[in-house]
């Protein structure tokens, strides 16, 4: 992925809720090239959803359907890193 794919990415993660920017800002920055090119490209299609979906699921108030996004969704939560 080339760095300007990467910034892209970053800027789309950007969020009008504070609660979700600040878990996805710091996982994109720490670990998102740790994710799996099909991992990957769940995130970016993640990013096309409501605020309010992506919040619940943060939340764990729901749960995916599809298993690459709940598995992308588990990794976030579980990013201990901050703004």
């Amino acid at each position: 992925m080339s760095a300007t794919d990467l910034k892209q990415i970053y800027w789309r993660s950007r969020r009008g809720m504070l609660e979700i920017e600040a878990k996805l800002i710091p996982f994109i920055r720490d670990y998102f090239d740790d994710l799996s090119v099909e991992e990957q490209k769940v995130y970016e299609q993640m990013l096309d959803l409501e605020d309010w979906e992506i919040f619940d699921w943060l939340q764990g108030r729901e749960i995916p359907k599809d298993p690459l996004m709940r598995q992308v969704i588990e990794k976030i939560i579980a990013c201990k890193s901050t703004l």
